[in-house]
């Protein structure tokens, strides 16, 4: 008889209602009752993957998608998601990055960003905080997709501090950021391109100091990346005029004299860039 006494499923909630249920929740973490919101907001986190991916029996609605992301937006809930992460669970982040990721395939979702930068600069600045570091990465790594927000990452202040992060002593945290670092240098072609022609002292300046890091793994991997876009056909005036300034070819010929580098270099294209000059 024990089943009399199981607790009744949660009713679904249309799009409209989960929206409005996610962000009452989701500020009521800032009440006296953190607890008990935590708990909320988990459920409802859960309420929305399923929402938006199905639950493994009925396959998510396509308008319902959409009109969550609407709601979403609307309610402003993109940015308590991203504010309050440092107060979420570790079970409760995973499945917002999941949620995350499947709402900025919505326009909408992606304006909202594009109109509210500053929401990408806290993701940036978050890579100090070790708890969320990883999750604010691969957020960021979602917004990356799309040129828009790629372009208004490059162009912001806080670009620069990628060139820190990629350093850290934390493994992990370091090597999550040079995988962003990379997607925003190699993802898209044009805005990569032009960023580079209007920002080339100031990049390669900053880009030097890693090709001239202590750090190996730090000089092999921006040798790679530093590669990867400058190859790039649209890259082509801006490669042959940094590959022709005579300090970048001397740190191109220094890292050549050593026996790990050299390897790298006669078995790579990276080789062209030293035909050329």
């Amino acid at each position: 008889m024990s089943f009399l006494f199981k607790s009744s499923p949660r009713p679904k909630l249309t799009p409209s209602e989960l929206a409005k249920a996610i962000k009452e929740s989701f500020l009521a973490l800032d009440t006296c009752t953190f607890a008990k919101a935590l708990e909320e907001v988990q459920k409802n986190i859960l309420s929305m993957r399923q929402m938006l991916s199905g639950d493994g029996e009925v396959e998510p609605n396509e308008d319902h998608i959409s009109q969550l992301a609407v709601e979403i937006c609307k309610g402003d809930v993109l940015a308590l998601f991203i504010h309050k992460l440092p107060t979420l669970s570790w079970e409760a982040r995973k499945d917002l990055m999941h949620c995350w990721s499947s709402l900025l395939v919505q326009n909408c979702c992606v304006e909202y960003i594009e109109n509210n930068l500053e929401l990408v600069d806290f993701l940036v600045i978050c890579y100090n905080n070790k708890e969320i570091a990883l999750s604010c990465g691969s957020m960021l790594r979602e917004c990356i997709k799309h040129p828009t927000l790629a372009k208004c990452i490059l162009e912001s202040n806080s670009f620069e501090l990628f060139f820190k992060y990629v350093e850290l002593p934390n493994f992990d945290i370091a090597s999550d950021a040079l995988a962003t670092f990379k997607d925003l240098l190699t993802k898209h072609e044009t805005v990569v391109s032009e960023f580079l022609i209007s920002h080339y002292d100031q990049f390669f300046e900053l880009y030097e100091k890693l090709l001239t890091s202590p750090n190996y793994v730090t000089r092999r991997q921006s040798l790679k990346i530093l590669s990867d876009f400058l190859l790039e056909s649209q890259n082509l005036q801006t490669m042959k005029r940094y590959i022709l300034e005579v300090r970048f070819l001397n740190i191109m010929m220094t890292l050549l004299k050593v026996h790990d580098f050299s390897s790298y270099f006669y078995n790579s294209s990276f080789t062209r860039l030293l035909y050329i000059s």
